[in-house]
């Protein structure tokens, strides 16, 4: 299976709260922070509702 490989490009001040519960849910704590991810549709969907945060690449294992 695919990982996807997402880190944390801009701020958490400022945001909403709903999306700092996602940034939580995925591990991202700090700007520059980079986790990996299972690509599956419950990840995707996360990535998608912050994506203006993130910088996210496919990363085959």
């Amino acid at each position: 299976m695919s990982k996807l490989r997402i880190e944390l490009r801009g701020s958490r001040i400022g945001v909403n709260y709903r999306h700092l519960a996602v940034l939580d849910g995925l591990g991202l704590r700090k700007r520059g922070a980079i986790v990996l991810r299972d690509n599956d549709s419950r990840i995707r969907g996360m990535v998608k509702k912050v994506i203006y945060l993130l910088n996210v690449e496919e990363v085959n294992e």
